[in-house]
């Protein structure tokens, strides 16, 4: 949920942001919501008007809740960035509990406490999956070269199986010096091909003596 600054406005600013945010996710999610539930729930003829109704009775609702909801948890990460002089994950633990509490204050300190509680461990989750996920792709992204990406691989393999690639001099040193260690490769590896031949029987004749 924390956002580094140079991926959101200023303080003063993010608050507003914020708050116009949750009030559109709220009357756009809420409209979809309360506009189905009110198909469903009036009788054959005025399900239309019924849907219509619901959401012209809860929408607003919902969505000041969510621009509340947004403004206020952008006001205490501002808040805390302010105290403590720095931007971690802990700004916005802090911020989401200590919203979440403000807003439960009216159904008592225990709720509040739980409230706060549940926000707070809400926001640490979603803060450590973000990391996880940008170091991840930090370590994906300072992986070393495949072998395949290797030009130097064709060269090796080609002088062990015996080959000699027609560009080995431009990849490997001087050209004269890897060409002559090659051939003197291809010689070895011929040589030693020709130790292994069996010699061939003698081939028996047929003539009446």
């Amino acid at each position: 949920m924390s956002m580094s600054p140079s991926e959101r406005d200023p303080c003063p600013d993010c608050i507003l942001d914020s708050a116009g945010a949750g009030f559109a996710i709220g009357a756009v999610g809420g409209s979809t919501w309360y506009f189905l539930k009110g198909l469903r729930n009036s009788p054959n003829g005025t399900r239309l008007t019924g849907g219509i109704e619901s959401v012209r009775m809860n929408v607003p609702r919902l969505a000041g809740s969510f621009a509340v909801w947004g403004g206020l948890y952008s006001a205490m990460d501002c808040t805390m960035v302010f105290v403590r002089r720095k931007e971690d994950p802990w700004n916005s633990i802090i911020a989401g509990a200590a919203t979440g509490g403000i807003l439960s204050l009216r159904e008592g300190l225990r709720a509040a406490g739980r409230s706060a509680l549940f926000v707070g461990a809400l926001c640490a989750f979603m803060d450590g999956a973000s990391l996880m996920h940008s170091r991840v792709v930090a370590e994906q992204q300072n992986l070393p070269p495949l072998p395949a990406d290797n030009p130097n691989l064709d060269a090796t393999v080609a002088a062990e199986e015996g080959g000699l690639p027609s560009r080995v001099g431009s990849w490997i040193g001087s050209p004269f010096g890897k060409e002559v260690e090659v051939k003197k490769t291809n010689d070895t590896v011929s040589k030693n091909l020709e130790s292994f031949e069996t010699p061939s029987p003698p081939i028996p004749s047929f003539e009446y003596k």
